[in-house]
């Protein structure tokens, strides 16, 4: 039972990251293109809201990949290692189950 809450946390925090990287991704690419105007009290606030809580994971990730020019491949790298956890955890759940550990 405690397991349960524990698994739907983890599964639930990684969706709302997954989701959060993917509107800090395509906020990004509206300011940069000029459909959203940054200097939009509201717009401002969501875009750096969105960056505060993306960025520390995105840094290192976009020092690790080779430099593209203009494009920014971290947001789908970080999309694809959160699918992969989610993923992992929904395994990790199976065999615990299968194993008895709990029930």
């Amino acid at each position: 039972m405690l397991l349960d809450a524990v698994f739907f946390l983890l599964q639930a925090g990684l969706d709302l990251f997954w989701w959060a990287v993917l509107l800090a991704a395509i906020v990004q690419t509206l300011m940069a293109f000029n459909v959203l105007d940054g200097r939009n009290r509201v717009v401002w606030t969501i875009a750096d809201f969105l960056y505060r809580i993306t960025e520390p994971v995105l840094r290192p990730v976009r020092n690790l990949l080779p430099n593209l020019g203009g494009i920014d491949l971290s947001p789908l790298v970080v999309l694809l290692l959160i699918t992969a956890c989610s993923i992992a955890l929904t395994a990790i759940r199976g065999y615990m189950l299968r194993a008895g550990i709990y029930f």
